[in-house]
């Protein structure tokens, strides 16, 4: 059986991976569907998505590919996937911290890294051919924003065959200055959100521990993990 399996419709790849054949005995296999219906994004948030436009993607990866370097998971996968998506459409992409890809302020892809038996569990979600976003107005596709059709199939298989030879190497040790060197609205003002206050700020780095640095201009330069801060543009 292949390590990377089509389903015509799901609840969740991430879900769903559980039950694939050869989870057990496989290190690395692969999961994507193009009619996804209760997605999930990060902190229980939800994953709406279009059916046959866009894909949900999952990869299941054995803990031992990573050894001492978990920790580095959420760098590896958003930059191999900024990578890929970037080299597809030709076109700047950025990372949103933590898991959000950006282009042209419009977020396309987001992912979703969970451990359920020994194994990295990471979802991806790829907004592809969807050109109405009229309920998610800081969403886009690729196709809104580069005008590139895309074969949904072929992306997924390539993206799997990506993820697959990358997961078998060591994380490089330059990951994080990697993530920020494509670190969405880096040493720009931007207005954040912090226990229902706004304020504006300049994001500095990510660090690797998760934590986003941001000089804010009444406390000054503090560090922040997910969900204590908003960033509102």
């Amino acid at each position: 059986m292949s390590p990377l399996l089509y389903l015509q419709h799901c609840l969740s790849t991430n879900d769903e991976i559980l039950f694939h054949p050869n989870f057990q005995s496989t290190d690395v296999i692969g999961m994507y569907t193009f009619h996804q219906t209760k997605g999930r994004g990060q902190y229980g948030n939800s994953w709406k998505t279009t059916e046959h436009q866009n894909v949900a993607f999952t990869i299941a990866v054995e803990e031992t590919h990573f050894k001492n370097s978990g920790a580095l998971i959420n760098f590896y996968t958003a930059v191999i996937l900024r990578d890929f998506i970037a080299n597809l459409t030709k076109s700047e992409v950025k990372i949103k911290w933590p898991n959000d890809l950006i282009i042209k302020n419009k977020k396309v892809a987001g992912i979703l890294i969970e451990k359920k038996a020994r194994k990295y569990i990471i979802g991806i979600g790829i907004n592809v051919l969807q050109k109405d976003f009229i309920d998610l107005p800081k969403a886009g596709s690729i196709l809104t924003q580069t005008g590139k059709m895309v074969d949904l199939h072929l992306l997924a298989r390539g993206l799997f065959q990506r993820f697959s030879y990358l997961f078998s190497l060591k994380i490089p040790e330059d990951i994080v200055s990697d993530y920020n060197k494509h670190l969405f609205r880096k040493d720009e003002i931007s207005v954040f959100e912090i226990k229902g206050v706004r304020q504006n700020g300049i994001i500095q780095q990510t660090d690797s521990g998760g934590y986003l640095w941001i000089n804010l201009e009444k406390d000054g330069v503090r560090k922040f993990f997910h969900k204590e801060i908003e960033l509102l543009y």
